[in-house]
């Protein structure tokens, strides 16, 4: 069984985002990048497949600029079998991504796609429900438990109500969620060997997708600074605050 894993570059997570001076955008100078949190449990999830001898192969998937196959190395790091980057220059939001991996599943015809739930930059949480859509093939999303058995993955999903238990035939879209594994520690001589393993390049062009954006930015800004606490001397002040200047009763 073939699985493929779509992984995204991101702001690592530990950094603090600096919004440009004039709201564009975000400031990525001189600022730390790393593989987005979701996507790497995804990775993680698909290499135990492969070590329980479920998946034969490991496929790893990013789109776009070349400073991505960092990334790529990053999940072959953790056991991916080999990457594949579809670059492209423009900036890709959610239904450019959906579409270009449908491009690739077709090339590819795996039978599990995993992705992360959702990016930490924009958090859409879109391109593994549209790509499902393009692919007309099922979805279970927000996994926190996957197992596959024969041509069925029966997921445990995180929901408002609490825990949902569905069963979907292969070919699937599985997207995971944080409580799904937690990702292994990658030591230096699976760095060392990643570099060794194919990674192929493709343009975004080739593939026949239309990259260019369908949605404007007006503004980026940082959010309001938070207040500082007061202290009240009892119960009926603390009412009377809550009442007339938090407004929450």
């Amino acid at each position: 069984m073939k699985v493929l894993v779509a992984v995204k570059r991101v702001i690592d997570p530990n950094v603090k985002v600096r919004v440009k001076a004039d709201g564009s955008g975000v400031d990525l100078a001189g600022v730390k990048m790393s593989m987005n949190p979701f996507c790497e449990i995804a990775v993680e999830e698909a290499v135990r497949l492969k070590e329980k001898g479920i998946a034969t192969e490991v496929i790893a998937v990013s789109c776009g600029t070349s400073a991505c196959q960092e990334t790529l190395r990053t999940a072959m790091a953790i056991g991916a079998d080999r990457g594949i980057l579809v670059e492209a220059a423009d900036e890709l939001q959610p239904l450019a991504v959906a579409k270009l991996l449908f491009a690739i599943v077709q090339k590819e015809s795996p039978a599990l796609v995993l992705l992360g739930k959702q990016a930490i930059d924009d958090d859409c949480n879109q391109t593994g429900q549209m790509l499902a859509a393009l692919m007309r093939r099922p979805q279970a999303t927000f996994a926190s438990e996957l197992v596959v058995d024969g041509n069925e993955a029966r997921v445990t999903r995180e929901v408002d109500g609490g825990l949902e238990s569905i069963s979907v035939p292969l070919p699937a879209v599985v997207t995971a969620d944080l409580r799904l594994n937690e990702p292994r520690y990658v030591t230096l001589p699976n760095i060392m060997k990643a570099k060794k393993k194919p990674l192929d390049v493709i343009k975004a062009e080739e593939l026949g997708v239309e990259t260019a954006a369908r949605l404007e930015v007006l503004k980026v800004s940082e959010p309001p600074a938070r207040q500082g606490g007061v202290r009240v001397k009892d119960v009926a002040e603390l009412i009377r605050v809550l009442k007339t200047e938090a407004k929450v009763i």
